[in-house]
């Protein structure tokens, strides 16, 4: 096996697959990364058994076919340290020593051979779907960071996708809930008949981010019975589904909050982030002493002291107290692209409805605090 290829096209297939592979593995060949000749392309392949990552490099040399696997720790922080547009040259001298060449750089990397890597049927029955990469990016970040990590309620560590219907047209829908916030968003979609609704994992969910911020490729998505496969030109991302049932989230998506405050989002953060600030550990929650044009944020801390700012703020009912996280306000507000923060109250103990006033597709649902 050799081959000779520009480093920066290498090095940029190795980054993403670092959101793959295990660092701290028990089978040693799950952090390696697989490096297969053939057909006039090298491909790349990554897993950890529950997400594979698939890339093809058609720029480059090929002396001669074959196949290994070596560390993809090593071989990409090797390859960030290499200048820019250097030239590898690789050559597999037996079964465990790959060497890399380069300008006056020589190294020897101890390989693994590809018989004990994992194999993988590619079979997918269901419908490929064209998607847009922008919203679907757009419709992931906010609805990823309300994703539970708890483990115990599994079916809760990913975003549940599933087709929704709203005045004659489709939607893709995504949603995730750790129970004490809801992000919901939705894009339109066409021929979404076929997909049956399933929970994407945490994992993928954040590795396809990494892959559509960079990829200016069509995402084209297709299911199976329990893995989901989505492809970005020579890219492909095949992923296990969370097996488990999403629970029923409009149940707790409130109807009849009629308090309406309005609020800008950029002074909003900012207040938050600075009454925060007394708050080492930001465990504090901060209250909201809202007024009929003002609110009055403040954070309290045993430990180290309290924070108080007042913003500016538009309230079409008698004043209110109420608490929230303060880390989960500041996630929500960031993800509104509307320059006002629509916040739908009902109570102070009761859930609180976050609308977007420039994307009527997303919502979100928070739970006050007791303070």
């Amino acid at each position: 096996m050799q081959f000779v290829v520009k480093r920066d096209i290498l090095l940029k297939s190795l980054n993403f697959v670092q959101g793959i592979v295990e660092k701290k593995n028990t089978l040693p060949i799950l952090s390696n990364v697989l490096l297969q000749l053939k057909d006039k392309k090298l491909s790349i392949v990554a897993t950890d058994l529950d997400i594979i990552f698939y890339d093809e490099i058609k720029d480059v040399q090929i002396i001669d076919e074959g196949s290994t696997t070596t560390s993809a720790a090593i071989l990409y922080d090797i390859l960030r340290k290499i200048p820019s547009n250097a030239e590898l040259k690789f050559d597999l001298k037996s079964e465990n020593r790959l060497s890399l060449k380069s300008e006056r750089a020589d190294f020897n990397l101890l390989c693994i051979p590809t018989d004990n890597f994992p194999t993988f049927t590619d079979e997918f029955e269901g419908q490929e779907m064209t998607i847009n990469n922008n919203r679907f990016l757009k419709l992931l970040n906010k609805t990823k960071i309300s994703i539970s990590n708890d483990d115990t309620r599994h079916y809760l560590n990913g975003v549940f996708l599933h087709i929704t219907e709203a005045h004659n047209r489709s939607f893709l829908t995504g949603v995730a809930t750790d129970s004490h916030r809801l992000s919901s968003s939705s894009l339109e979609i066409e021929n979404a008949k076929d997909l049956n609704p399933l929970i994407l994992p945490r994992k993928t969910v954040f590795q396809l981010c990494s892959l559509l911020v960079e990829s200016k490729e069509q995402l084209t998505m297709q299911t199976s019975d329990n893995k989901i496969k989505f492809r970005l030109g020579d890219m492909k991302l095949i992923s296990k589904v969370i097996d488990g049932k999403f629970p029923d989230y409009r149940k707790v998506v409130p109807t009849a909050n009629d308090k309406k405050l309005v609020v800008s989002s950029k002074d909003f953060i900012n207040s938050i982030e600075r009454v925060a600030s007394v708050s080492l550990d930001r465990k504090e929650g901060v209250k909201l002493a809202i007024n009929k044009d003002n609110v009055q944020l403040s954070v309290n801390s045993a430990n180290s002291g309290e924070g108080n700012e007042n913003i500016k703020a538009d309230f079409n009912s008698d004043n209110l107290n109420i608490s929230f996280n303060s880390k989960y306000l500041i996630d929500i507000a960031s993800e509104v692209e509307d320059k006002n923060l629509k916040i739908n109250l009902k109570d102070s103990v009761s859930p609180v409805l976050i609308e977007d006033g420039s994307d009527k597709n997303s919502y979100y649902v928070i739970m006050p605090m007791k303070i």
